[in-house]
């Protein structure tokens, strides 16, 4: 590539202008990954893929249209402009589209302090390759483990630009390791698997190969002879590798569009106890390595620490420009941004207040249940939060886990579930969505 990304992104803007449309903004993307995958102690695939993808939102009055390509060369840009333009014009109208206000647009911001750019070089194939051997001859080590299905040691850089005819142009960029390792054990129709995974933003962060594949291991060996559990109204305790699925329910009906559309459970339930008080999920998109850290959103808006939920009470709607428009608010600057579509609001990195106890400390409270560790499946009403999944896992009994068990179905509803919530002290802090192992209570488990 011989242009930058923010000289692509400001000939878009040249090409929108040149081909009559009232307003534009462009985005170009520049990335590279590469994927190592072992098994049985040899090499099974390798994957490399790079390349530049760019994106055109052009507006026409109340009317828009997006277009993208990974052709970069100036001829493109122009067919792009073009056709980006016609296709405006056939479009409806939307009163709520258009760029922001030069006033509401970041400045000043400080991509470095994100700290999301490993500064040494890229790993060889070669390197990747070893660490995935090492993961793979680690979990094949643990006694019990029959086979390792599959190993695999990825990485990947990823730099963005972002440009509109309101003034704004930035960009910052990230990396990505990764190693990853799911283990079997028993044969035939009695096999059971589980995995681990591990990933970051600077390889010094990684926990060694002999880790992921002992852990990968030993989940695997603990689900040995597993079984259905009886059926009945249990509590039910969410393991922490899974926990954030609940909390993505409840940040899922609090999207600004799912609230515009008036198809969320939670439509009526601003200002109201939606956790337990005591309890409150803040995001915070700066970060340092985290995935979901970024200094401005998808239109440009300088992004900041917020409380979706504070003390049990939620605080508001997670909201780009159009949805704050429908809904006559202001935006969150939560707007997200692919080259072939407008933005569209989305949360960053999130996290739940942790508790006082231990996952065992829950286990001991919880007294008879189930322990889920892996989630199958989902039938969830948006509408009224009503809440169905395939489930595995632990069944526990006074207080111990007694036996593994699978093939279940766990069933609730999600405001319901959410007011009980109790959690645990366990949440691994580098992820992204930090949330902690949590006790449910009163959820129906279909089982035996």
């Amino acid at each position: 590539m011989t242009r930058s990304l923010s000289d692509l992104t400001a000939d878009l803007l040249a090409a929108a202008k040149r081909a009559g449309a009232d307003a534009a903004d462009a985005i170009a993307v520049d990335g590279t990954s590469v994927s190592i995958g072992v098994l049985n102690g040899k090499l099974e695939q390798a994957e490399r893929s790079e390349g530049v993808e760019i994106g055109l939102r052009v507006m026409v009055g109340a009317r828009q249209a997006c277009v993208s390509a990974s052709d970069i060369n100036p001829a493109t840009l122009s067919e792009m402009a073009d056709r980006a333009l016609a296709m405006a014009r056939l479009a409806p109208e939307d009163p709520t589209i258009g760029l922001a206000d030069p006033a509401q647009l970041a400045t000043g911001w400080d991509a470095e302090a994100l700290d999301l750019i490993d500064p040494t070089p890229e790993p060889e194939p070669a390197a990747l390759e070893d660490a995935a051997l090492r993961a793979e001859a680690a979990a094949l080590s643990v006694p019990g483990i029959s086979q390792v299905q599959a190993t695999t040691a990825a990485y990947g850089q990823r730099r963005v630009h972002l440009a509109a005819t309101n003034g704004f142009s930035g960009g910052y960029g990230r990396t990505d390791h990764g190693l990853s390792c799911v283990a079997i054990t028993g044969e035939g129709t009695g096999m059971e698997r589980d995995y681990y995974g591990e990933g970051r933003s600077h390889a010094e962060d990684m926990m060694a190969p002999e880790e992921v594949g002992r852990l990968a291991a030993e989940r695997t060996i603990a689900r040995a002879g597993a079984r259905k559990p009886p059926t009945g109204a249990f509590p039910v305790l969410y393991d922490e590798r899974i926990s954030s699925s609940l909390v993505g329910h409840l940040l899922q009906a609090s999207n600004g569009s799912a609230i515009a559309r008036g198809g969320s459970w939670l439509r009526d339930a601003l200002g109201q106890d939606v956790l337990p008080r005591g309890l409150s999920i803040v995001e915070d998109p700066h970060r340092p390595r985290v995935t979901g850290s970024r200094p401005f959103d998808g239109e440009g808006l300088p992004t900041a620490r917020r409380e979706i939920v504070a003390d049990g009470v939620l605080t508001g709607w997670t909201l780009d420009l159009a949805t704050a428009r429908k809904l006559n608010m202001t935006s969150t600057a939560n707007a997200a941004r692919g080259t072939s579509a407008p933005p569209s609001p989305s949360v960053t990195n999130v996290a739940l207040t942790q508790g006082d106890l231990s996952r065992e400390d829950l286990l001991a409270q919880m007294g008879t249940g189930l322990l889920i560790t892996s989630m199958i499946g989902s039938s969830i009403n948006p509408t009224t939060g009503d809440y169905s999944r395939g489930a595995s896992g632990f069944w526990v009994e006074n207080g111990q886990i007694a036996y593994p068990v699978n093939e279940c179905t766990i069933a609730g509803n999600l405001r319901d579930m959410l007011r009980t919530i109790v959690p645990a002290n366990d949440a691994r802090t580098h992820l992204s969505r930090v949330v902690p192992s949590l006790l449910v209570e009163g959820l129906t488990i279909a089982g035996a």
